[in-house]
């Protein structure tokens, strides 16, 4: 089966998945909350990690998180992909369990950094197989969002109660963000920025700090093609992403700091 294929059927899966919601009223909490019975995916943890609209969820939307799940930003960017980038993300999708998307662009950040150039998708690949694909033990510290026969419990074990979402939502439709809108895109990267700069130990931490631009990540971040976006799900973008430009800057800093010396 062809990679994009099998992403596909991953999908439909999802979206599966999805489709087996019931409401109900919990009167301990007060609200009406979502329960599952999945057969392929840990939907409870999915929605809660990435923040998914549950009532409207389509075909499309369990393509584009399926996507991130294999470490691609949106299902277009997986269609335009080299060879080597997809079998690299069946390969992190199908090791969820050894290691996540976000611990992998940290793992080869740093080997990039410690090597002094950037890997092309062949070299990335190569590294993937050696280290983590036909390597036993490794073990992720993030959840492994597939259901089979080895962790089919995990669906009882995360399954966490979500209340159902009544309230209005708040869509952007024009940019550049302004007001209160732009205050918390700045607030959420920043929050970011600075767990990643704690988790991923920069060899230049200062010269990150002096390259990090907020308002200018979140400009780039945001396009028009996106517009109408629901708020909370481009502040959840905004931070998803912050990884990628993370990895860059720290690159950025690297050679400043050779310069410098």
């Amino acid at each position: 089966m062809k990679t994009i294929e099998y992403f596909k059927l991953q999908a439909k899966n999802l979206h599966k998945d999805f489709k087996t919601q019931k409401s109900y009223f919990d009167h301990a909490y007060g609200h009406d909350l979502y329960e599952y019975t999945p057969k392929f995916f840990d939907v409870d943890a999915l929605a809660l990690d990435y923040d998914i609209d549950e009532e409207n969820f389509t075909l499309m939307n369990a393509q584009h998180y399926i996507a991130q799940l294999a470490g691609f930003r949106k299902w277009t960017d997986m269609l335009k992909a080299s060879p080597s980038a997809l079998e690299l993300s069946k390969l992190l999708f199908d090791n969820m369990h050894k290691i996540s998307v976000m611990e992998w662009d940290i793992y080869i950040s740093g080997e990039e950094r410690d090597k002094g150039f950037q890997f092309d998708d062949d070299f990335k690949l190569d590294i993937f197989k050696a280290v983590f694909a036909n390597v036993d033990g490794h073990q992720s510290d993030s959840i492994d969002y597939r259901l089979g026969k080895e962790n089919e419990h995990l669906s009882k074990e995360n399954q966490i109660i979500k209340t159902k979402k009544k309230k209005i939502t708040v869509q952007i439709s024009a940019l550049p963000l302004v007001g209160t809108d732009r205050n918390a895109a700045i607030k959420v990267a920043n929050e970011k920025f600075e767990d990643l700069l704690q988790m991923m130990e920069p060899r230049h931490p200062g010269l990150v700090r002096k390259l990090w631009n907020p308002e200018q990540y979140i400009d780039e971040v945001l396009k028009p093609d996106m517009l109408p976006i629901d708020r909370d799900y481009a502040l959840s973008l905004i931070e998803a992403f912050l990884v990628h430009r993370f990895i860059t800057l720290d690159s950025d800093a690297d050679k400043l700091g050779l310069n410098l010396n």
